[in-house]
């Protein structure tokens, strides 16, 4: 537990330094929001108060680009805890994304419009223009860069191995490389992809869901789980007394938002996001999802079917993933 707390307090720290670094960053870009913070799976916000219903009194000018009520569609999945997930107590969608997404909206003066998705096609969507953007705990990496134009990065995660509690036949990624171990892992993440580097496509077992790959774990089927740090929120609850994480980082990487190719979309969000690290806004979201208080867990959490999500044309439906 000790070391889990300390995972939480360095990722907070990289909060802080993000929050301290106004991101010009040339490989990164913007971010999404709105003003309502208990906003829909359809964008519609639970509070009456819109901003059609502010006054100009009631409105702040943050300096930035006024977008004038524009609505922002945004792909989500509501599946990966803290960033996205449905409240199994109120049924309605929240986390981390919504707040943020939600607050970048109400200084740029835009309607979110949050719409449930798969994450296998999901970056093939918005690089077709299926969406304006998606938001769902999103590497940024150099091939993704090629296909969708990202935000400023807003969180450093680290990917790190979960396995059973009381494992002792290795301790660290080179005795599972070096043995003849079985790692799941969420299929099209950039998890996925460390698990093939570190003990070859045949002994990495691919699924649809990160919450499959817990449960896999806790069956016995594999031995262990690549998984972002920040995902870690997800085994709390009855999960904490059988699974820990081991080992040191196998990868840092930076999230950001993801948007369509060359869309306007970029530098005002990357205003917005930066108006949010600067005034300490973006840090204090944070805050209430990444430490030992947030309780909700994949336990809690029913996934979504996305019968009726319209693929992009040519996608084929293979197993796929997050991240």
């Amino acid at each position: 537990m000790s070391k889990r707390l300390l995972a939480l307090l360095a990722l907070l720290l990289t909060f802080g330094l993000l929050a301290a670094a106004c991101g010009d960053d040339d490989d990164t870009d913007a971010g999404n929001g709105d003003d309502a913070p208990s906003d829909d799976a359809d964008g519609n916000a639970d509070d009456d108060t819109t901003d059609d219903d502010m006054t100009d009194d009631d409105m702040v000018d943050f300096g930035i680009t006024d977008l004038e009520g524009r609505t922002v569609t945004i792909a989500v999945e509501n599946a990966y805890l803290p960033f996205n997930y449905i409240d199994p107590e109120t049924g309605d969608p929240t986390g981390w994304d919504y707040e943020v997404i939600d607050e970048l909206c109400h200084r740029l003066n835009c309607t979110p419009d949050y719409q449930e998705y798969p994450w296998e096609p999901m970056i093939q969507a918005v690089a077709g223009g299926q969406f304006d953007m998606a938001a769902d705990g999103i590497t940024i990496t150099e091939d993704r860069a090629q296909v969708v134009d990202f935000s400023e990065g807003y969180i450093n995660i680290e990917q790190r191995m979960l396995v059973r509690i009381g494992e002792d036949r290795f301790t660290d990624s080179a005795s599972v490389a070096a043995g003849d171990f079985t790692l799941g892992s969420q299929i099209g993440t950039t998890n996925y992809d460390t698990a093939v580097d570190l003990v070859g496509e045949d002994r990495v077992k691919p699924y649809d869901e990160f919450g499959f790959t817990v449960q896999a774990l806790i069956a016995g089927d594999v031995d262990a789980v690549i998984i972002d740090e920040t995902a870690g929120q997800g085994y709390q609850g009855e999960n904490a007394d059988e699974l820990e994480l081991i080992g040191d980082s196998l990868s840092s990487d930076a999230l950001g938002f993801i948007f369509t190719p060359g869309s306007d979309l970029v530098e005002a969000f990357n205003e917005a996001l930066n108006t949010m690290k600067a005034d300490g806004t973006l840090e204090e979201i944070s805050g209430r999802y990444f430490n030992d208080a947030f309780s909700i867990s994949y336990d809690d959490l029913s996934f979504p079917e996305y019968e009726n999500a319209e693929l992009p044309e040519g996608f084929e439906d293979e197993d796929s993933g997050d991240e």
